[in-house]
């Protein structure tokens, strides 16, 4: 058996080889920047977003930029530079570091319903109902560099967060089977 997550969002880092006035992006790109200074606190990134994109990306005066909402590792690098592209073309900045993975997050319905109290003393997750509807179980495995962060829910439907390559939903399925189904 094996746990058949879905990735619902990628997030991923670059950088520009400058800073950013992000004041001229929304006159430069007017279609596909927002740039709203005064919603939210400084400093307040300016966001790319198009039609023939998955998710969006951030950039921040700093020339940080952070790709969210797309569903692949792929994906996520090729909005960030994209993005880089039109800067550079604009002739704003150029990229300045290698997209980087950050964040993984994939869903999973195990299809049959968990015993949250028992996964949590067998286990070590925390699970307090009085604060969470879920128990929080952290998987590590040093020696592959991979850690997780599995929210189970009584219902069977789980979240899978900080994995850094997709591949590694393999080994915390197979990991995971194994703590609870012996249960």
């Amino acid at each position: 058996m094996d746990i058949a997550f879905k990735i619902v969002n990628v997030v991923a880092t670059a950088a520009l080889d400058q800073s950013i006035d992000l004041e001229i992006l929304p006159e430069l790109f007017p279609h596909i920047v927002l740039y709203e200074p005064t919603a939210y606190p400084p400093p307040a990134p300016a966001y790319f977003k198009s039609e023939d994109m998955e998710g969006k990306v951030s950039i921040f005066p700093s020339g940080k930029m952070i790709s969210v909402g797309t569903r692949s590792e792929e994906r996520a690098r090729q909005e960030l530079l994209l993005v880089a592209k039109k800067l550079e073309r604009a002739k704003l900045a150029r990229i300045n570091t290698t997209p980087k993975i950050e964040n993984i997050v994939a869903t999973a319905n195990l299809s049959f319903v968990l015993d949250l109290e028992k996964i949590s003393i067998e286990t070590g997750a925390l699970y307090e109902p009085e604060q969470f509807p879920g128990a929080i179980l952290r998987l590590s495995f040093p020696k592959h560099g991979i850690k997780a962060t599995i929210l189970l829910f009584a219902s069977g439907k789980m979240v899978c967060t900080g994995l850094k390559r997709s591949e590694h939903l393999r080994t915390i399925s197979q990991e995971l089977l194994h703590k609870i189904v012996q249960l």
